[in-house]
């Protein structure tokens, strides 16, 4: 037999250079598609996605929020960034390695994507959006690879697909927080590890292949039974009690109710009109465990705050003293109310009051973290806090399975809002002296919280731009402090900022100074107007922590020169305040140093700070001292 010759080096080398015209061809295709894929977002300008250079160098990304391997774009974790409008899939198919997509934490609507197209994918993440609609029951058909899928936390209504039981290669499925409806199907997946149907309108028996599940997987549908939910009970149920289970007890929990139903279903009168009439049903006292009784308005007040034993049978408790207007669940009840928004744990309503003032009502889902006594006292302290810089919490609601958090409304928005949202004549660009403004008052802020909740290791813990308020003078507000203690600790490691600092993902834990990286961060984004990629999910022992948005400015600003490239093009007022700027850049420069122990400590932060000015003018705000005892700052006056 005549043996085959090797190719010669002739032919090796018009193999290496088909080759590399592949590969370059490759990286073109992947750099168009993200491009165009960008362009169709309304609002992704904090993407540095251009085709000046290749998104890919090997397994390395030089593109913000892409996953990169041999030279090829392999995954995109496009999370918390504001994108908004619909998910163009058809560029997505244009990028043929990818296997992995994330859109968690932003503002798409509409019906669930066309993702059945992208057949080779592996996983796919839609959390905490508001896509909503049925999903159509062949949406997953031929997606045999798919292996993560969460759709979690949006609005989508209908039964659950059934070609989801196709999906033999399945691991992990996410399906809390919308409304779906009917019975679960029968997932037989050998492989399947997670799986989460909480918080829907589901019914009937859980089937017997999921009966071994912890029942928290199947909380918040009250018409499930079986399995870890207990046998299912074959009376018949009235119309009245099933509205009573939904709901909850009579009296406060109908009220409350009454709220989150007025919000998520204003726009249907006959709802509102026949559920007034089912809350008055009585249910079973089985039904009604672990709930609270109504009381008036006078005495809910005065309990909630003497802690007396009436006060733990209220349903709405007030924490503070000094709240503008009194009101009761009736009050929220016959307000006018708009939804907000969805957050990293929750949604969020404003409930316009019949006597002037606004609230806002924050319904936590994941705060089970504590018993009821602890939540409580928590509770108590929080509402002993007080500082012209922070959101307070006027009252709470306390439910085994969910909270709500009432606090004032503030006028002009978010931060990030502010920062990031559309632009016009109306609402033009933050000026250079409102952006200082806010710093300093959001370091008032953070240092009394170091003052007064000197047992937390991160007294604020979720502090980013959607997190800072702003009032109708443009002064800031912190919110959502010191909630760590409360979350649940599996869901506060994945979406909490603190989390995603460098000290947790190399070593696992936070420090004192971890508020302070979160505030470096911060700064850097209120000075470039650029959203930091940091708070992407990051997990532990990754290289997360080393900020992009810090690594960028470290880029554009050398050797200490002044260069406008770094600052936000929409800022105003900037005339003879470069000094300053340059300042307040390097503060938060020094804030975000990835090692501890050269990072910034409070005192020099809130020192420096204080010290800047605008535009060459005396430097404003009260007066900050330094205290020894504490390693904290309070603010005086």
């Amino acid at each position: 037999m005549a043996r085959s010759n090797p190719p010669g080096p002739r032919t090796i080398a018009y193999f290496i250079a088909f080759l590399s015209v592949f590969i370059t061809l490759s990286h073109a295709s992947d750099s168009e598609a993200l491009v165009k894929l960008k362009d169709s977002f309304p609002n992704a300008d904090m993407l540095n996605w251009n085709q000046s250079t290749s998104p890919c160098s090997g397994n390395t990304s030089n593109w913000i929020g892409v996953f990169c391997s041999k030279g090829s774009v392999w995954g995109l974790q496009l999370e918390s960034m504001g994108l908004m409008g619909t998910i163009d899939v058809d560029t997505l198919t244009e990028l043929p390695s990818l296997r992995t997509i994330s859109f968690m934490n932003n503002s798409f609507d509409g019906p669930i994507p066309d993702i059945h197209k992208l057949g080779a994918i592996k996983s796919i993440f839609l959390s905490h959006n508001k896509f909503s609609g049925d999903i159509p029951k062949d949406n997953f058909k031929g997606m045999g690879s798919l292996k993560k899928l969460y759709l979690n936390d949006n609005m989508f209504t209908g039964k659950i697909p059934l070609s989801l039981l196709g999906l033999t290669k399945l691991l992990e499925l996410r399906l809390d927080g919308n409304q779906f409806e009917g019975q679960i199907p029968n997932f037989e997946q050998k492989g399947l590890k997670f799986i989460n149907f909480a918080n829907n309108r589901l019914e009937g028996a859980i089937p017997e292949s999921l009966s071994k599940m912890d029942k928290k997987y199947f909380a918040g549908n009250q018409l499930l039974c079986g399995g870890t939910l207990g046998e299912c009970n074959k009376r018949k149920i009235t119309a009245g009690a099933i509205v009573g289970m939904v709901i909850g007890s009579i009296g406060a929990i109908a009220a409350i109710a009454a709220v989150l139903f007025v919000f998520r279903r204003k726009n249907d009168p006959q709802f509102q009109s026949s559920s007034r009439k089912k809350m008055l049903t009585k249910v079973p006292s089985e039904e009604v465990k672990g709930y609270h009784g109504a009381s008036s308005p006078a005495s809910t007040h005065s309990q909630g705050v003497n802690k007396t034993k009436q006060s733990e049978q209220a349903g709405l408790i007030f924490i503070r003293e000094d709240v503008r207007v009194k009101f009761d669940l009736q009050d929220l009840l016959r307000a006018s109310a708009e939804v907000l928004g969805s957050g990293s744990f929750g949604s969020s309503y404003k409930a316009v009051l019949l006597s002037g003032p606004s609230m806002v009502v924050k319904r936590f889902r994941l705060m089970n973290n504590v018993a009821k006594e602890e939540f409580q006292e928590h509770m108590r302290r929080l509402g002993r806090l007080s500082h012209p810089n922070l959101s307070s919490v006027v009252s709470y609601y306390y439910r085994r399975e969910e909270k709500l958090l009432v606090s004032e409304f503030a006028e002009n928005g978010s931060l990030a809002y502010q920062l990031h949202g559309n632009r016009s004549a109306d609402r033009p660009g933050l000026t250079w002296p409102l952006r200082l403004k806010i710093v300093k008052g959001v370091a008032k802020g953070l240092a009394y919280l170091y003052k007064e909740l000197p047992s937390l290791i991160v007294p604020h813990g979720h502090l980013k731009s959607s997190n800072v308020l702003l009032n109708e003078s443009f002064e800031p507000l912190l919110a959502d402090y010191a909630l760590v203690p409360l979350i649940n600790q599996e869901h506060a490691t994945q979406l909490m900022v603190a989390y995603k600092s460098p000290e947790y993902a190399q070593l696992g834990r936070t420090t004192k100074k971890t508020d302070i990286w979160s505030f470096g961060v911060l700064i850097l984004e209120i000075l470039t107007g650029k959203f930091p990629s940091n708070y992407l999910q990051q997990a532990k022992g990754s290289n997360g922590g080393n900020s992009d948005l810090a690594s960028w400015v470290k880029s554009v600003v050398k050797d200490d020169e002044w260069t406008g490239e770094v600052f936000d093009k929409d800022m105003k007022g900037t005339k003879d305040a470069e000094e300053e700027m340059m300042k307040l850049l390097k503060i938060g420069l020094g804030c975000c140093e990835d090692d501890v122990e050269k990072r910034l400590d409070w005192k020099e932060v809130v020192e420096k700070i204080e010290e800047l000015k605008d535009r060459g003018g005396s430097s404003s705000g009260r007066h900050v001292d330094y205290d020894d005892d504490n390693e904290s700052y309070a603010s005086e006056g």
